[in-house]
């Protein structure tokens, strides 16, 4: 039987690496890989949890690279013959305050939080082994923001029958949208960082019901979560939860034991499934 490997996405700092920490002291019988797209970052994280006592290894990935991502799925498959665990929580968010044009920073907020997002599981899906636990870092501000949207638009978010690339559509439509500064007439939020994590949100009830369809008995679960207001680089000094509060549903999530059947395409927040 082939060792046990998790994938955590963005890792070396934040709630990133407090997911990889919180895995190892749960006991995750396998390795944790510690990913990011700064090779010495990611390595003197590594270098951090197992100071600890724990076993992680460092791979670099930047979510943003189809290559990179490619990379990664070579490397599970020769090392580890598939994948048990994949979590989600590489992204970004613009200050408040930023300079740059809305337009700009939809289309490289986007381009991030949900393509690279998506591009990771498109390289990576194909090595879930039976009873995988796939969970994307979505936010609160994900359901803030759907409610912001036009009623048309939150019908088209909470269609049941949506598909990946009508998803992927209307993703392009926000951005397309915000390029031209007409989003807001248009129905949407006026936040890139919101609307990616509807996507992120919204692709993860997809992903889970193509999964239950495409590989019935399989028990492979995919969730949706909010870690919280935390204190990181990208939320401030301000947020109410540590890294480690913030790692506690990601973490919970990924460990649901064999067998279990929900949650699964859910919007899980303090380790209870929320309203979308």
């Amino acid at each position: 039987m082939s060792k046990k490997v998790a994938v955590v996405t963005g890792a070396n700092k934040g709630i990133g690496f407090a997911i990889v920490k919180g895995l190892c002291e749960a006991g995750f019988a396998g390795d944790v890989i510690l990913t990011a797209r700064n090779e010495q970052l990611g390595r003197e994280a590594v270098e951090k949890i197992r100071s600890a006592g724990h076993r992680a290894v460092f791979h670099k990935l930047d979510i943003t690279n189809q290559s990179s991502a490619l990379e990664l799925q070579k490397f599970l498959k020769e090392n580890y013959g598939g994948l048990d665990v994949l979590i989600n929580n590489a992204g970004i968010a613009y200050k408040n305050n930023a300079p740059e044009p809305f337009g700009e920073q939809a289309e490289v907020t986007m381009r991030t939080n949900f393509w690279g997002t998506l591009w990771v599981c498109h390289a990576l899906f194909p090595l879930l082994k039976p009873n995988a636990r796939v969970v994307n870092v979505s936010s609160f501000v994900s359901k803030w923001s759907l409610d912001k949207c036009s009623s048309e638009l939150q019908a088209k978010f909470r269609d049941p029958t949506l598909s990946e690339e009508e998803l992927c559509s209307l993703m392009n439509e926000f951005v397309a949208a915000a390029q031209r500064g007409d989003h807001e007439s248009k129905g949407w939020p006026n936040t890139a960082y919101g609307t990616s994590k509807i996507g992120m949100t919204v692709l993860s009830i997809i992903q889970a019901r193509a999964l239950t369809k495409a590989r019935a008995g399989d028990c492979i679960l995919v969730n949706a979560c909010s870690p919280g207001w935390v204190r990181t680089d990208m939320a401030g000094l301000n947020a109410t939860k540590s890294p480690e509060e913030g790692a506690e549903t990601p973490v919970y999530l990924a460990l649901l034991p064999e067998g279990t059947k929900e949650p699964h395409g859910c919007f899980v927040s303090d380790k209870t499934v929320g309203e979308w």
